[in-house]
C-alpha cells in the first residue's frame, strides 16, 4: 500500500479493522480463487441484518403512509395503528418529477405490513410491480424518504436516534469538508471563493471540483484544473485536506494524468475520476494511483458495490442516502468496505434534510472517513432542536442524540402540505 492511501485509512480505521478480511488472503492464491473467497465473505455480510428489531417485542403495524406536498416541497408522513408517527423530508429536486412513483408504486405496498420487518419490506417493495426495472434515482429517492419516515417512526417508539437503530454510536461529532461546487470559472476566482467558504465553517478539510462533469475530458476555461490543483495546495497549506471531485469527467489514460499532478500535491482522494459506471476503467485508475479513489455517489446497486470492493476498484465508499435507497442499504456497503480495511464517506443529495440523515448515518459506523460534506442545513424549514445547533463549530457538528430524526417540524407548516393523490 502507497504512502498516500496508508495515511488515509490510518485516520479513518483502527489497524485490526484495516487488516480486514483481506490481510488473510494469500498472495500466491490465483485470482480467481481469491475473489471468490472475497465474495463469499461479502455474502456473509450481506446477510447480517441491520435494523435492530429486538427493540422492538411488539409489532409495529403501519396503518396509513402518506405523501404531502407544499409546493416542490414533500413530506413522507407514517402513522402506525398504536398511534406512533414519522416524519422526513424529501430530496425534493428529484420529488418533484419522481412523486408519481412514491404513490402508484410504493405507497400502496406498506399499509398493514409490520414495520419491524423494514428490511425485508425493502427487499420485498423491490419486486413489487416489478419495481426493479425502476432501479436507480426513480425507486430508490422516494424508498428511502419512506424508510427516513418509518426509521423516525421506530426511534420515537424506542426512545433510539436513527443511528442507534442501525448500529452502535460511533461518532458523536462530525468534522466536516467544505465542498465547492463551482465550475466554469477561472482557478484564481474558485479560489477566492473557497477562501470565503471555509472562512465561514472553519473546516480543517474542503472538496473543489475538477474537470467539465461527465465530458470526456473538456473543461472551461481550458487548462483550469492544472492551475487550480497546486493553488489550492499553496492557498491552504500542506495541514488542510483536500479532496477533488472529478464527476466522471476523464476518460481512463486522462484521469491518470490528472490524478499524478494530484499526487505531486498531496490530494488526499480523487473522487469518480471516470464516469461512474465504468467499473473497469475505474479499477485501472485506482490500480495504478497513489492517490486514494472515491465513488459511490451515483451507484444503484449493492451488488456493484460488491464487485468494487472485492476488485478494490475504490478505496473510499460514498453511498448516497437518498440515491442508494436509505441507511439499511446503505449500512451494508459500509460494513463490507470496513471488512476490507475501506473508509466511508457519504454523499449527501437532498435540500431539505439530507445532511441530517447522513449525520445519523455517520454516527453509527465505525469505518467513517475523517471529514464529512457540509452543506449547511435549510434555514426556510421551521424546526427545533434541543440536542444540537445544527451548525459548524470550528469545523465539528454534533449528532442530534434525541429519538428518532431528532428534530421537530413546526406542526402549522405540516398542516399546510396536501396530500398528494395517485
Amino acid at each position: 500500500m502507497n504512502r498516500t492511501r496508508r495515511q488515509f485509512i490510518g485516520t479513518t480505521l483502527t489497524a485490526g479493522a484495516a487488516a480486514g478480511l483481506g490481510a488473510v488472503m494469500p498472495q500466491c492464491m490465483p485470482k480467481s480463487e481469491g475473489l471468490k473467497k472475497k465474495y463469499a465473505s461479502l455474502d456473509e455480510i450481506l446477510r447480517k441484518p441491520v435494523l435492530k428489531k429486538e427493540l422492538f417485542p411488539e409489532p409495529v403495524i403501519i396503518d396509513t403512509l402518506e405523501l404531502l406536498r407544499l409546493e416542490n416541497t414533500f413530506l413522507c408522513r407514517v402513522r402506525s395503528r398504536g398511534g406512533a408517527e414519522g416524519i422526513s423530508i424529501a430530496n425534493n429536486e428529484q420529488m418533484k418529477s419522481l412523486w408519481p412513483v412514491f404513490v402508484t408504486r410504493l405507497q400502496p405496498f406498506f399499509p398493514g405490513k409490520d414495520a419491524r420487518d423494514l428490511e425485508k419490506l425493502i427487499d420485498a417493495v423491490y419486486v413489487y410491480k416489478s419495481n426493479y426495472k425502476m432501479q436507480n434515482l426513480a425507486l430508490w429517492v422516494p424508498l428511502a424518504t419512506i424508510e427516513f419516515a418509518i426509521l423516525d417512526m421506530l426511534g420515537k417508539i424506542s426512545g433510539k436516534s436513527l443511528g442507534q437503530l442501525i448500529g452502535e454510536i460511533h461518532n458523536q461529532n462530525i468534522a466536516v469538508y467544505q465542498a465547492n461546487g463551482e465550475r466554469d470559472i477561472t482557478a484564481e476566482v474558485t479560489i477566492e471563493h473557497i477562501i470565503k467558504e471555509v472562512g465561514e465553517t472553519k473546516a480543517k478539510a474542503l472538496k473543489f471540483k475538477v474537470g467539465g462533469r461527465m465530458s470526456n475530458n473538456f473543461e472551461s476555461p481550458a487548462g483550469r484544473t492544472e492551475k487550480l490543483i497546486p493553488l489550492v495546495r499553496k492557498t491552504f497549506g500542506d495541514k488542510m485536506v483536500i479532496y477533488a471531485d472529478s464527476n466522471g469527467s476523464y476518460t481512463a489514460d486522462e484521469a491518470i494524468r490528472i490524478g499524478r499532478i494530484m499526487e505531486e500535491y498531496k490530494i488526499d482522494f480523487y473522487e469518480e475520476p471516470v464516469p461512474f459506471d465504468w467499473y473497469e476503467e475505474t479499477k485501472e485508475v485506482a490500480d495504478v494511483l497513489k492517490v486514494p479513489v472515491a465513488g459511490g455517489e451515483q451507484e444503484p446497486s449493492l451488488h456493484m458495490f460488491r464487485w468494487l470492493i472485492a476488485n478494490d476498484a475504490l478505496q473510499i465508499v460514498q453511498p448516497d442516502m437518498f440515491y442508494f435507497g436509505g441507511m439499511i442499504r446503505s449500512m451494508k456497503v459500509a460494513r463490507m468496505a470496513e471488512a476490507y480495511g475501506k473508509a466511508c464517506t457519504p454523499h449527501i443529495s437532498g435540500s431539505g434534510l439530507g445532511y441530517l440523515y447522513m449525520m445519523h448515518f455517520v454516527s453509527a459506523i465505525p469505518n467513517a472517513g475523517p471529514y464529512h460534506e457540509f452543506k449547511g442545513f435549510n434555514e426556510e424549514l421551521p424546526f427545533t432542536c434541543t440536542t444540537s445547533t445544527l451548525s459548524s463549530n470550528d469545523g465539528i457538528v454534533k449528532v442530534p442524540s434525541g429519538p428518532g430524526l431528532g428534530i421537530t417540524l413546526d406542526a402549522d407548516y405540516i398542516k399546510k402540505h396536501i396530500l398528494v393523490k395517485g
